[in-house]
């Protein structure tokens, strides 16, 4: 595993791969401070058993031909989401077509749960 591949490819491709019990699932994220954040809930993508889980296996694939980039393990960590206003401001920053893009971090506050997913050693 290479931390500069892993970097670079989080941060040119919106999207990512994350092995859930129910099988592999599509998510958008952003890469910021060394790791990748997603939203899960309250109206945002489903990512069921990332909440629960400790680890999880990401694919990270190229995005101009698809062909997969770098696999990794990832720790995941719940974030606080009122002691951390820089991740939530990146997220709703990058976050398309919000039918709510004013009021997104209220949302989220009220219903979502954003993950930090760590690439491992």
């Amino acid at each position: 595993m290479s931390a500069p591949l892993i970097e670079e490819g989080a941060k040119k491709s919106g999207v990512l791969w994350v092995t859930l019990p129910a099988g592999q699932r599509l998510a958008w994220h952003v890469w910021h401070s060394g790791a990748i954040y997603v939203v899960t809930g309250g109206g945002e993508q489903e990512l069921p058993g990332l909440t629960e889980a400790s680890e999880v296996e990401v694919t990270l694939r190229s995005k101009d031909n698809g062909a997969e980039l770098v696999r990794f393990t990832a720790s995941v960590e719940t974030v606080d989401q009122a002691a951390s206003p820089d991740v939530v401001a990146t997220l709703a920053k990058e976050r398309l077509n919000a039918p709510d893009a004013a009021t997104l971090p209220a949302r989220w506050a009220a219903g979502s749960v954003i993950l930090r997913l760590t690439p491992r050693a």
